[in-house]
């Protein structure tokens, strides 16, 4: 008797692990999660301008740039959660533009409009377009560009970091590795060994070497405050924590004017403003094409 018990406690657990196993991608990835754009940048009363890429494999993104107020100070890439699209970050827009920045933001394949399906190494190829974009298209030069990700997006803008040479990258929410963070969610499962995804934000942090701002929530009831306080040891100085507060999506709405001002403090000594040649190519995003609020 008590052997069939074991046998059955056994097979159940072997059952959920190969779940587990099997249904990785559907537990990291919500793009189905209001795939529809509920609203745009000239619905909060902000320019922008729709943008395509794509990518080195050929799947075609769909992103907003929005301009700060001419001269910029610099430009924002902003690489989101994992549910969700760009239509549901509009607040952070209306904030990177009252701090004079420009953004591009962009969903990554498989949300929003975006062509394709998820993956880990496809989300790192969306990321390498969006810089490539800013960079390269529109000449931004990389001392004037900041790497924003909050969530799974911290992760994706601490790879960009450690690849290039951004002017500062800024991390909320974020959480240490996959396999970390599924410890915590199944304490008594060998996610370690179950594991297909990586996304090593600690890792990358490491390998980065321009400033980093980091923010999290101790009342974070998704990814638990102690990844953000290891994610912040694990950057190289200059760097800078802030505590926020309220849930995982809601850290930003409790703390919005301290974040806003200590972030953009943090920005104002970090970011190089482009000189008056490239202030010239970052003011030809307001140009061709931009939709203005009331048109």
């Amino acid at each position: 008797m008590i052997g069939t018990l074991l046998g059955i406690a056994a097979m159940t657990y072997a059952g959920f692990a190969l779940v587990l196993y099997l249904l990785q991608p559907s537990l990291i990835y919500f793009p189905e999660i209001d795939r529809a754009l509920a609203a745009t940048p000239q619905q909060a009363g902000l320019p922008y301008e729709d943008v395509k890429l794509v990518t080195a494999d050929g799947v075609t993104l769909h992103g907003w740039l929005v301009p700060a107020a001419n001269p910029p100070r610099g430009s924002v890439l902003f690489l989101h959660g994992n549910a969700g699209n760009i239509s549901h970050r509009l607040d952070s827009l209306r904030m990177f533009h009252r701090l004079g920045y420009n953004t591009l933001i962009v969903d990554y394949r498989g949300y929003g409009n975006s062509a394709g399906e998820p993956t880990e190494q496809g989300t790192y190829r969306d990321a390498e377009a969006a810089w490539a974009y800013l960079t390269q298209t529109r000449g931004i030069p990389a001392a004037s560009v900041v790497l924003f990700g909050e969530s799974l997006g911290g992760a994706i803008a601490a790879w960009l970091a450690s690849r290039h040479t951004p002017a500062a990258l800024i991390i909320s929410s974020g959480f240490t590795s996959v396999p970390d963070l599924a410890a915590d969610i199944y304490p008594y499962m060998p996610v370690r060994w179950l594991a297909r995804f990586s996304y090593d934000t600690r890792a990358y942090l490491r390998a980065t070497t321009a400033p980093v701002f980091i923010a999290h929530s101790p009342g974070d009831e998704i990814i638990p405050f102690r990844h953000g306080r290891a994610l912040y040891e694990a950057a190289q100085d200059p760097k800078h924590f802030l505590e926020l507060a309220g849930g995982h999506n809601e850290g930003f709405i409790f703390a919005r004017a301290s974040w806003a001002q200590t972030l953009g403090e943090f920005l104002q000594a970090h970011v190089a403003i482009p000189d008056s040649h490239q202030t010239g190519k970052a003011a030809d995003i307001a140009a061709t094409g931009m939709r203005k609020p009331g048109r």
